[in-house]
């Protein structure tokens, strides 16, 4: 008889840190076979970022691209609920590293995308939700602080289908700004822009 259990076990994240002293702070969380280093270059390119202190962290599941790039992933169908578990307390140690901000944002890509959705919902100081490409979880079903939510015209991931059903869960349970672009599934200095604006309105 085969028994499939699960056991804790421990293990180190790294994250990046660009700390500019100031007490705004955005959290990022990269995309499938993405970086830290990737997110936190995407997130540099936003006209004002400079006023912010930004965190880009690193998924806990490494793995080589073909090209023997180090890449990672935020979670596979396999015991999610627990990976959810083990990804919201990764997260939590890493705030706890560094100074309490005023004004605190998850911002997420694709796969990273769901994770910016859970980090918000289980932290009450949660300012806003940057998103782009990557649709809501269903296991977020409280209210959530003010969102944009980006998405290209020719993303054949983030669908327009799973977008307006997006749209239409977040229906009173959040202020949702969005930004529909020309283009695919990638970041765009149309939604760049959006992220400057609607990070002024904080």
């Amino acid at each position: 008889m085969t028994i499939t259990r699960t056991i804790e076990a421990q293990t180190h994240g790294r994250f990046l840190f660009e700390d500019r002293g100031a007490e705004r702070l955005i959290v990022g969380f990269h995309g499938y076979a993405e970086s830290a280093e990737v997110h936190l270059e995407e997130l540099e390119k936003i006209e004002g970022i400079a006023r912010w202190s930004v965190v880009a962290i690193q998924a806990l599941h490494p793995f080589y691209t073909r090209s023997g790039n180090v890449v990672a992933s935020w979670m596979t169908k396999l015991d999610r609920e627990i990976a959810i578990e083990d990804n919201l307390r990764y997260v939590a140690n890493v705030l706890a590293t560094l100074p309490v901000p005023q004004r605190l944002v998850f911002s997420g890509f694709s796969q990273g995308a769901a994770m910016a959705y859970r980090a918000a919902a289980a932290n009450p100081q949660a300012s806003a939700i940057l998103v782009l490409g990557g649709d809501l979880p269903p296991d977020i079903t409280g209210d959530l602080p003010p969102i944009l939510i980006g998405r290209g015209e020719r993303d054949e991931w983030y669908s327009d289908e799973k977008f307006e059903k997006d749209l239409k869960s977040l229906e009173g349970r959040a202020r949702v700004t969005t930004c529909v672009f020309d283009g695919a599934h990638e970041w765009s200095d149309p939604f760049r822009r959006a992220a400057a604006e609607f990070l002024q309105t904080l």
